[in-house]
């Protein structure tokens, strides 16, 4: 992945939930399992939009 991170767009817990239509415990699964990557701000998580268009399409969400 590439230092500019000015094209990279993060999604909240929620955000990811309602777009793949699961619960926000779901979504926290998926992170902690490694499945979904995710960054820690704060006592949050965010999302790269392009991790979830992966896991969406079927793919693994491999963004790195």
């Amino acid at each position: 992945m590439s230092d500019d991170l000015t094209d990279v767009r993060f999604l909240t817990v929620a955000e990811v939930a309602d777009m793949m239509r699961v619960s926000k415990m779901t979504v926290y699964r998926m992170v902690h399992s490694g499945e979904l990557p995710a960054i820690r701000f704060g006592r949050s998580f965010r999302v790269p939009d392009a991790a979830v268009q992966a896991v969406l399409r079927g793919g693994i969400a491999d963004v790195g």
